[in-house]
């Protein structure tokens, strides 16, 4: 079982990630639509091959941030 001390701290880390990665997110967004505006084109055209490498970043994020955990204990 957790003490509520690692609860806690468990805790402030998800409210903490979540407003990062919303922060981030938001960032994202706001440059991907600027960047929509300025070619002149409307609309999120995401093409598959895109949308697959972007995934394969996040993904290699969420693991470096994994090890980054695992090298602190």
């Amino acid at each position: 079982m957790l003490s509520s001390g690692n609860r806690r701290g468990q805790g402030r880390a998800l409210l903490i990630g979540a407003i990062v990665g919303g922060l981030a997110g938001l960032g994202a967004a706001y440059l991907f639509v600027r960047a929509r505006q300025r070619t002149g084109k409307e609309g999120a055209a995401v093409t598959p091959s895109s949308a697959v490498r972007l995934g394969v970043l996040l993904l290699g994020l969420l693991r470096q941030i994994s090890e980054i955990a695992e090298d602190h204990k």
